[in-house]
């Protein structure tokens, strides 16, 4: 008996200009399978995704070669709007949220419950009034559905980027008419806990006979959940495979063409400790929604890798945020002996402090601006670097702009045209790393990465945790990581603080017992610190 599938694509191919990105790619996905879709950065997985969804950057860049069909029927989708008529959802990596609107009003825009009125009898559907409590009633059973516990009413303006994507994840899952759902990283923002309550999520929909397409850079997620895989490696399938047959290992080795077996290696990671206080932090508060910090105190020492780790919403992401003045903070803050100015807008990044965001698209990146541009434009602007002075006016150095860029694209991988390539046609990974490099550009003393590998596939991300161990040892750079990635954390810190319920719970050495870990997150104090 024939096999029935939700989706086949057969043959496809895709070139801009003459850089071929996907060559001959086939795969079929059968209804209730959890499919997972893997591949570095610049693998294609983003531009097969744009040619299913019938996004427009194929259709304005001369098409593709090759078949698309939903059940058993070939279909040319020539816009987003087209895919989801025929069943077809996507939980985003970068958010398609309207930050003026509610929880609710997002996850049911486009598709809002409506009740008929005298005047919509008489002049048409447009007048009828929005059921609002059926909405309301809709949006709770899908944030349930997936552990959210926040107020549907609430605006989306404001919300931690954890949060963003459960909202995603929601409005997908409220859909009635969903054949497939591709999820691309929606672990990504997501602590370790909350990723597993999310893999039950996807099991329970791939149940109900809906076909899943899940884009990560997770292995161990893919081996938990998934059924079957493809790997693309340069715009080619290098392997397909059962899960069952396969191992994390092996499935490193198909994405990068070479075995990972370390994040970093362990001679990289000697830490010599230093006495000088690099940042000193003393009844410190944030109110940041959704990520509040409440009273903490904290010493960093010069020269030192700090990790800063715990659950979603505990208050991890809010450290960061107040200390560069993104929301209200109070208390006492000193970097290098310096007294921080809340009240002076930028006065982190004037005192040596440079932060790349977790929220690289709404924060971190000018996404219609080139890439050269977005690596030099905080240095220009707050360093008055890569200027010529030229009487009363300064004009930008171009050559020294373009050298330094050509070195940060080589020195951290950043797949791309060249330095004047528009950021926002970069992958996500890529974008990461490019928000990496205008936070260099500022010659920091102390640098903040939130989430620095949010995005990123295993290679890439053994590239950027190793240059900023160099970073830190071999050129003296104080470093805050905070991550959700525990594993990461372990990998290159020093020191990790444990963040709940907005307080610092214990500070851990990395090859602490995993116990005592599991412990901070959940705010049962561990006895012994590590100074």
């Amino acid at each position: 008996m024939e096999e029935t599938y939700a989706l086949r694509m057969e043959h496809v191919s895709k070139n801009y200009g003459d850089n071929a990105v996907l060559k001959d790619v086939s795969l079929s996905v059968k209804p209730g399978e959890i499919y997972a879709l893997i591949g570095e950065n610049g693998a294609g997985k983003s531009t097969l995704m744009n040619i299913l969804f019938g996004m427009s950057v194929i259709r304005d860049t001369g098409g593709f070669d090759g078949k698309v069909i939903i059940d058993g029927v070939e279909a040319r989708f020539n816009s987003p709007n087209d895919a989801m008529a025929a069943g077809i959802g996507m939980v985003h990596q970068e958010f398609m949220l309207i930050p003026g609107f509610t929880i609710t009003e997002n996850i049911k825009v486009g598709r809002e419950d409506t009740i008929p009125t005298l005047a919509s009898r008489i002049f048409g559907k447009s007048l009828e009034k929005l059921d609002n409590k059926k909405m309301n009633a809709d949006a709770r059973k899908a944030l349930d559905s997936i552990g959210m516990d926040i107020d549907q009413h609430v605006r989306v303006a404001g919300l931690p980027v954890g949060y963003m994507q459960f909202v995603e994840i929601a409005r997908e899952i409220d859909k009635e008419n969903i054949k497939l759902l591709v999820f691309d990283e929606p672990t990504a923002v997501l602590t370790e806990s909350e990723a597993k309550g999310l893999l039950s999520v996807m099991r329970s929909i791939a149940k109900r006979g809906i076909a899943i397409i899940f884009i990560t850079h997770r292995l161990s997620e893919v081996m938990d959940v998934a059924d079957r895989m493809t790997v693309l490696r340069d715009g080619e399938v290098v392997a397909s495979k059962n899960i069952i047959d396969t191992d994390i290992p092996e499935i490193a080795e198909l994405m990068v063409g070479r075995r990972i077996e370390k994040l970093v290696d362990e001679n990289e990671t000697h830490y010599t400790h230093s006495d000088e206080i690099a940042l000193k932090i003393r009844d410190f508060q944030v109110d940041m929604p959704g990520e509040t910090v409440n009273h903490i105190d904290l010493d960093i020492h010069k020269g030192e890798i700090f990790g800063i780790g715990g659950l979603a919403g505990q208050g991890k992401v809010g450290i960061p945020n107040g200390i560069m003045g993104m929301f209200p903070a109070y208390g006492e803050v000193e970097i290098f002996g310096e007294k921080l100015q809340f009240s002076k807008l930028g006065d982190a990044l004037h005192k040596g402090v440079a932060c790349v965001s977790e929220d690289r698209r709404g924060v971190g990146l000018l996404l219609d601006e080139s890439i050269e541009n977005n690596i030099i434009f905080n240095a220009m602007t707050i360093k008055r670097e890569y200027l010529t002075g030229l009487g009363f006016a300064h004009l930008v150095n171009a050559k020294k702009v373009r050298a330094f860029a050509k070195e940060m694209i080589k020195t951290l991988d950043i797949r791309c045209t060249g330095p004047q390539q528009r950021v926002g046609s970069l992958s996500g990974g890529n974008q990461q790393k490019v928000c990496l490099a205008s936070a260099l550009a500022l010659n920091p003393r102390l640098l903040i990465v939130s989430e620095p590998t949010r995005g990123i596939d295993i290679g890439a991300k053994k590239l950027i945790l190793e240059h900023l161990v160099d970073l830190c040892r071999n050129h003296g750079l104080t470093i805050i990581m905070v991550s959700s990635e525990l594993g990461e954390l372990r990998s290159i810190c020093d020191r990790i603080a444990i963040v709940a319920g907005g307080e610092i719970s214990s500070i851990l050495a990395p090859d602490a017992p995993d116990v005592e870990f599991g412990l901070a997150m959940s705010a049962a104090r561990v006895s012994q610190e590590v100074s």
